[in-house]
């Protein structure tokens, strides 16, 4: 019997972190906030590792706990809805998810939340609030591997929460060298619903959206920007899928 995950974080913590937040959670997503969640079927098919999800991203925390709320729910044959808080009595322990090293090292809040499963790692385009270019940190490729080799992992491409900005080259190398099944994610709602953290709620009654998709076919021998422009494009976070601004009469865009 094994008492702590890959990363040496005690499982028995680990229940009791999920414990609290799951009550918290699972009260804020079904009570505050409407629910619409397609394609978690999907998830019952899917392997016990190597599972890469990737996903649009639009608050640091609130996303993260939804997707663990649908992750955990569909283990119990409840699919598409997550009103089933019995899941936090024996919830999945092997879903880590990839946040900013920096983003993590802010409160107390965030230490917690790698007992619940995060991953930190460098940024190689932002640091400190300064922009910033560098490679990858084979460190934390080693991290992302090993999450990977022992559950599923939720990763966010662009790194950021502002809708349309670039994907990372990054994830691309990760898929190459790890060669994952990709799970593309699309996440809407959340913004209008909480802060940027995700932590203080914006506005109530916010339908919380989360379409699954199914697993992408990925020539893993591609190169990284074919696997992104995928990848962009199946989280619905291409040019193509930019809504045109709506420029209301005697009102200028000052962009």
């Amino acid at each position: 019997m094994k008492f702590r995950d890959p990363f040496g974080y005690s499982y028995l913590i680990k229940r009791l972190v999920i414990f609290v937040f799951g009550i918290i959670t699972q009260f804020r997503f079904n009570v505050l906030f409407k629910n619409k969640i397609q394609g978690s079927r999907i998830l019952k098919d899917l392997p016990e590792t190597g599972v890469l999800f990737v996903s649009n991203h639009q608050t640091y925390f609130a996303d993260v706990a939804f997707l663990y709320n649908v992750f955990n729910c569909a283990k119990y044959n409840v699919f598409d809805r997550i009103n089933f808080p019995w899941f936090i009595f024996n919830p999945k322990l092997n879903i880590y998810f990839i946040a900013a090293k920096e983003t993590m090292k802010a409160g107390l809040l965030p230490k917690i939340f790698e007992y619940a499963g995060s991953v930190s790692i460098k940024r190689t385009w932002r640091e400190a609030g300064k922009e910033i270019s560098r490679g990858v940190d084979p460190r934390d490729i080693d991290k992302i591997i090993k999450a990977l080799q022992s559950g599923w992992v939720i990763t966010f491409p662009q790194g950021t929460t502002k809708p349309y900005a670039i994907g990372r080259r990054g994830t691309a190398q990760i898929i190459k060298i790890a060669k994952p099944i990709v799970i593309p994610i699309v996440i809407d709602g959340f913004r209008r619903a909480f802060d940027k953290k995700g932590l203080l709620i914006k506005k109530k009654g916010v339908t919380l959206k989360v379409t699954i998709k199914p697993p992408l076919n990925i020539d893993y021998n591609d190169t990284p920007e074919n696997i992104m422009k995928l990848i962009m494009d199946a989280i619905e976070q291409s040019e193509p899928f930019q809504q045109p601004k709506i420029i209301k009469p005697g009102i200028h865009s000052s962009e």
